[in-house]
């Protein structure tokens, strides 16, 4: 992707297919690819993964600032708009190339190069927040399990839900639960949790998991809080960079 962006960014024209169209290959890759390896991670999560995960992230980081920073591109995006056929564009186009001039500029490219670097070194810093802030909440959503004996607290689980809650319970040592006898081992994991705030009719039950559910990484060693005020204290620095008073005033600007 580093060789097709640096290929477009020799031969950027201010046009539909010289620009947009080679662009949006470009970010789609990006999109798909990284897509993927979160999702990969968000089922198949191990310590293997996560370290490759780590160890490209900032690369990854690094090529969406050059692509959000890249001044050829910006330049033709900003020829369109100024250009005398910019009235004939259908609506859509002219929101696009809108939408792609702010994004370079809420990506630090009008910034000096001082400024810059300090944007970026937020920008991989509250990268590397994001990424632990999941991880935290991912092992703490695994962390916590409720083992079920009676049938009475699964009351409206449908049979497939108490067979997966079954197979959880006999993959941790409960060789002979079943679904129908139990016992069954229920997890804040999607295909657990929602079935218990679906369909269980013990609400207390349901309050369980749901209050389990919201304060997931919310104490202990998984802990997000210092991570979410670090978070802030950079978005706030990231904000004042880019010319605004604090982050929420760069939100509403991308509306």
């Amino acid at each position: 992707m580093v060789a097709e962006l640096g290929k477009l960014e020799k031969t950027v024209e201010p046009s539909w297919p010289k620009l947009v169209e080679p662009l949006e290959k470009i970010i789609d890759r990006l999109t798909v690819v990284w897509g993927m390896i979160n999702h990969l991670k968000a089922v198949k999560d191990t310590p293997e993964l996560r370290a490759a995960i780590e160890e490209v992230q900032p690369e990854k980081v690094k090529f969406q600032l050059r692509l959000g920073q890249s001044k050829p591109i910006y330049i033709a995006f900003k020829s369109i708009r100024e250009s005398p056929d910019w009235n004939t564009l259908i609506e859509a186009r002219q929101r696009l190339v809108e939408a792609q001039i702010k994004e370079a500029v809420l990506s630090g490219i009008a910034l000096e190069d001082d400024k810059r670097e300090e944007f970026n070194k937020i920008e991989q810093e509250l990268e590397k927040l994001s990424h632990k802030f999941s991880e935290n909440v991912l092992d703490a959503t695994k962390k916590f399990e409720k083992l079920i004996t009676d049938k009475k607290d699964i009351e409206g689980l449908p049979p497939s839900a108490l067979g997966l809650f079954a197979q959880a319970a006999v993959s941790k040592g409960h060789e002979n639960a079943t679904a129908d006898a139990g016992p069954w081992l229920i997890t804040l994991d999607a295909p657990s949790y929602l079935p218990v705030m679906q369909h269980a009719k013990n609400r207390a039950l349901r309050e369980e998991f749901y209050r389990a559910y919201l304060s997931r990484a919310s104490s202990g060693e998984l802990d997000n809080t210092a991570i979410i005020d670090q978070i802030l204290k950079l978005r706030l620095e990231k904000a004042k960079l880019l010319g605004y008073r604090n982050y929420a005033e760069v939100q509403s600007s991308i509306e």
